[in-house]
């Protein structure tokens, strides 16, 4: 099998601040959270492919990027991030605080103690990868660029050093952080987390 190369990298900062988005918060990047996509990128332009989440605050940075260096940019609907159900639109302090208890449960179980009506987290798990194994099959032996949301790196993540679905949120992704994949004849290689490719 020829290696495939697969850069992921988290959008930048969204309008509206901290808060909880899920799937269904259509929040637009802010000119921090564009600097922050562009310095992480830099002049970089070795991929063959850019696959992006349908949300804004992805898919408007891949257009750019795809129109700045001329690679052809895919929509991806299962690249969306995770639903995070009644929380989504409230600001993380307001969960931290307001919810302790809901949110303390949450952190011990993420996987049995969702927020009320929040996706299923194995559900989440099956429908990102199912995405990225049809990318890696179609895009074979080249190098692409996933541009997608926290939930879905770390999901990509734990698939690939195989960890549990309850340990996700232990792993930190920062905002325009690149992850870096290889997949190689036996499996995934963590090669990269929360860098940049102008460095």
């Amino acid at each position: 099998m020829t290696e495939t190369v697969i850069d992921l990298i988290r959008h930048g900062e969204p309008i509206n601040g901290h808060r909880y988005r899920g799937y269904n918060i259509d929040d637009p990047l802010t000119e921090k959270g564009w600097s922050q996509m562009w310095n992480a990128v830099g002049e970089y332009r070795a991929w063959n492919h850019i696959i992006t989440s349908p949300l804004q605050r992805c898919r408007a940075f891949s257009h750019a990027l795809g129109e700045r260096h001329g690679i052809d940019v895919t929509v991806e609907p299962r690249f969306k991030e995770v639903g995070f159900g009644e929380w989504e639109g409230l600001n993380h302090d307001d969960v931290k605080i307001g919810r302790a208890a809901e949110y303390q449960a949450f952190l011990n179980d993420p996987v049995n103690r969702r927020p009320q009506g929040a996706e299923p987290l194995d559900d989440f798990i099956q429908r990102v990868d199912s995405a990225y194994q049809e990318a890696v099959e179609r895009y074979s032996g080249s190098h692409f660029l996933i541009v997608a949301h926290a939930g879905v790196m770390r999901a990509l993540i734990a698939k690939t050093i195989q960890a549990p679905a309850s340990g996700l949120y232990r792993i930190k992704i920062s905002n325009g952080g690149v992850t870096r994949i290889r997949q190689t004849q036996t499996g995934g290689v963590l090669e990269l987390l929360n860098g940049k490719l102008s460095d």
